[in-house]
């Protein structure tokens, strides 16, 4: 298999939803294979499919600290059939060189997904873990939505995107999200 260049912010298919997996076929075993090659060699901790300009609804991560043995994890059609909670998570991503900013996210979350050989899972992620928030960033760029989207103050995260000469917050793509909003306001 091969490491594979990853999407910059600014490409225009990182916008784009991904298609669903029909099945678990040769080209998407090779499809997993890349993307954790490629993970690896970019000290990331998560990859989609569409940062490697192929649209398909597939992610994996290794969140195992630098004492841990590897963990890969793979997610294939990939759906958050549970959430609940908010907390502010600082967040950087392999296509986003660099730069970081706080974000909104779900402090706990129920994933259901199939795993590299085609098998359904489901897996819970509590407490706001760097698991956790990983697979909420993952599982949003099958939908084209990038990390920014969900940040906190869209000027400091321009100021970031400013500093590494990546485009400015896309201000039309902004999420609102008044239930995590209410959410962290009743926690301060």
């Amino acid at each position: 298999m091969a490491i594979k260049n990853i999407l910059k912010y600014g490409t225009t298919s990182l916008r784009e939803p991904s298609k669903e997996v029909h099945k678990v076929s040769k080209k998407i075993s090779d499809l997993v294979q890349d993307l954790l090659e490629t993970m690896y060699a970019k000290n990331g901790v998560g990859l989609a499919a569409p940062q490697i300009g192929i649209n398909y609804r597939v992610f994996v991560l290794d969140v195992s600290s630098n004492d841990e043995p590897l963990n890969p994890m793979v997610f294939i059609n990939p759906k958050i059939i549970k959430k609940s909670g908010a907390i502010i998570s600082n967040e950087g991503c392999l296509s986003f060189p660099e730069a970081y900013t706080d974000v909104r996210r779900y402090k706990n979350i129920t994933v259901k997904a199939l795993d590299r050989n085609g098998r359904p899972f489901v897996l819970e992620a509590n407490g706001g873990t760097l698991l956790t928030r990983c697979i909420q960033h993952e599982f949003d760029h099958l939908n084209g939505i990038l990390f920014i989207d969900h940040c906190i103050n869209r000027f400091e995260a321009d100021a970031q995107l400013e500093k590494f000469n990546l485009p400015p917050v896309e201000v039309d793509k902004l999420i609102e999200e008044p239930e995590l909003e209410k959410e962290l306001t009743n926690n301060d």
